[in-house]
């Protein structure tokens, strides 16, 4: 999954017209609603009075060299961040549009600022407490030595005070109109002052960090294993959005390279769980007598999330993919259609939109709300996006995959190329159009079924495509660095979109080394569109600027969609207690615990 970023949730805060007492509160909640009142003790789809104890080994895919996943350098585990460290509030996963308090007891929001009283309880694994030093250390490490799009996300701040030991406020820049910084603030991981004095917080390194979340790193071996022990001590387990999460007194991570080999794994007991990506495995893959008798479980948890975007992305940077007309002609190549119907046993949908499964798809052609927005831009978008619905192609029969070739030949001809020799040339050097399709080694044997079809179709109209699988570290450097034609990615949406947008697709980030802008889209659209979002006041103008974003990165073809799940496919051995809930909150094994064994 994508190397370890922020988790960025649109929301809007209240604005206090004073700094009293009565000012403080003890959520930041969009519009003022919250599904958890204050005196809420526990989540509601954990089991408050699950049981601690027990070891659990779970798979990660690649390998680590660095226990700082703050910074570009290095391979770090996501998972390992999120449970080592803590931050000042959390958004739970049946209430996306509210971050309740955490190490941060309460909060101060005005139009100015966000200020954060910390917990007195509040502690790292050492025992000693978490101080505003710490929360101001953290975030400007980030600034100085992290990764460079920290400078992104935190651009609206215009710097951090100390108010006392346990208060920090962050002032916004003046004319600051981002509605979301308040809750940004609050997800930042907050690390000790005192851990870092001594080292270079952006070289990797494995020495073990002091933290301060509910477990701590006990061993390891680089690229092979991390061994994480439950704090005991933990400040914070008997808090209302940590009572009845992370049972389990040890976690072991076991690195593999191929999705493949740990279902292998599971069946022989090395792993207790595994999620399955792969349709065809899904179906035929666990037919033997371990599912059979119950010891192995395989089951499908509904989700409500937005649809993760997995695609293939096409670096914009590059001559040979700057002409829209070529885009939109590689898309009419791709065969969905076989994949589903002979690869995937017709258990993907299709992906229609950078927000599928959300209420911010442009679907049809642009309602009032939207041509209201767009009319403002008129001049660099042009007429067509007015007249401009979106359609996957239809390759459902060899006669209409026929047809959209011929099509994609016509395309490829008004951008300035013909087919000579049987190869796509491009009319003025000669030069073929040919490119490279990279993958990492985890989706390397999935993909390859899926490969070999859309690259006969491109062979059918002169196209030369190769299909490469690099190593996850390696497929890592490549993309932050932007050194590829076009490879398979997958991001995970927002429920809330907005800051990392700038990331995702703004100019800013597009030459930023390590940023979620592969394809290097530079919009001036774009850019206006995703500061509107930023700073929409109701939710009706918010709704519409996103469906507004999507329309124009649709009508430009920056990728090519794949597929989604609306499960999470997970076969785990049969020894786990797992909440009985009808909320659709997906796969949470953190919620999980040991079941007592006979």
């Amino acid at each position: 999954m994508i190397k370890p970023k922020i988790l960025l949730t649109a929301l809007f805060f209240s604005v206090f017209a004073t700094q009293s007492a009565e000012a403080l509160d003890d959520k930041i909640a969009l519009y003022g609603s919250a599904k958890y009142d204050a005196h809420f003790t526990s989540l509601a789809y954990v089991n408050p009075d699950a049981p601690k104890g027990g070891k659990v080994v779970m798979p990660e895919y690649g390998g680590f060299d660095n226990f700082n996943p703050f910074i570009l350098k290095g391979s770090a585990s996501g998972t390992v961040a999120g449970l080592i460290w803590d931050s000042l509030a959390e958004t739970p996963a049946d209430d996306i549009s509210v971050a309740y308090p955490l190490i941060a007891e309460k909060f101060e929001l005005t139009p100015d600022y966000v200020g954060f009283i910390l917990n007195k309880k509040a502690t790292f694994a050492d025992g000693t407490p978490i101080l505003a030093d710490d929360v101001i250390f953290s975030f400007e490490i980030l600034l100085q030595k992290g990764a460079p799009i920290y400078k992104v996300y935190y651009a609206d701040v215009d710097r951090v005070e100390k108010l006392g030991e346990r208060h920090v406020r962050f002032y916004f820049k003046p004319g600051t109109q981002n509605k979301e910084l308040p809750l940004i603030l609050t997800q930042f991981k907050i690390m000790p002052k005192k851990d870092w004095e001594n080292r270079d917080f952006a070289k990797p390194s494995l020495q073990i960090p002091l933290g301060s979340g509910p477990y701590k790193i006990k061993s390891f071996q680089a690229g092979k294993y991390i061994v994480l022990e439950r704090n005991k001590n933990y400040w914070a387990k008997d808090l209302p959005m940590r009572k009845g999460m992370f049972n389990f007194d040890e976690i072991r991570i076991d690195y593999y390279q191929d999705t493949t080999v740990t279902l292998q794994a599971l069946f022989a007991g090395n792993i207790d769980f595994r999620e399955e990506y792969i349709a065809k495995i899904w179906q035929t893959g666990y037919d033997n007598h371990l599912v059979k008798s119950g010891q192995v479980i395989k089951k499908q948890f509904e989700h409500q999330d937005p649809a993760v975007l997995q695609h293939f992305a096409l670096n914009v940077r590059r001559d040979k993919f700057k002409d829209k007309r070529v885009r939109r002609a590689l898309d009419l190549a791709f065969n969905f259609d076989f994949a589903s119907e002979k690869l995937f046993y017709g258990a993907y949908k299709r992906l229609h939109s950078y927000f599928t499964n959300t209420p911010y798809e442009a679907t049809g052609l642009p309602g009032p709300d939207e041509k209201q927005i767009l009319e403002r831009y008129r001049d660099a978008l042009g007429d067509d996006i007015f007249n401009f619905e979106f359609e996957l192609p239809d390759n459902s029969t060899p006669q209409k995959l026929r047809q959209n070739l011929k099509q994609a030949v016509a395309l490829f001809a008004e951008a300035g190329y013909q087919i000579k020799d049987g190869k796509m040339r491009n009319i003025q050097t000669g030069e073929p159009f040919e490119f490279e399709v990279l993958t990492n080694s985890a989706n390397g044997t999935t993909f390859m079924r899926v490969m070999l079809p859309f690259i006969d179709n491109l062979k059918k109209i002169g196209i030369k495509a190769t299909f490469r699988t690099l190593e996850v570290n390696v497929f890592k450097n490549r993309m932050d660095n932007f050194d590829y034609d076009m490879a398979i990615m997958s991001y995970r949406v927002s429920a809330m979109p907005g800051n990392e947008l700038k990331d995702m697709y703004g100019s800013s980030a597009a030459d930023v080394k390590g940023s979620y802008n592969i394809m290097g889209i530079k919009n001036s659209v774009v850019d206006a569109l995703i500061a509107n979002i930023i700073k929409a006041d109701e939710k009706a103008e918010y709704i519409a600027l996103l469906k507004a974003l999507d329309r124009v990165l649709l009508s430009n073809y920056y990728l090519i969609f794949q597929w989604y799940s609306p499960y999470h496919r997970v076969a785990y051995q049969n020894k786990f207690g797992i909440p009985q809930t009808d909320i659709k909150v997906g796969f949470q094994p953190f919620t999980w615990w040991m079941k007592e064994q006979k």
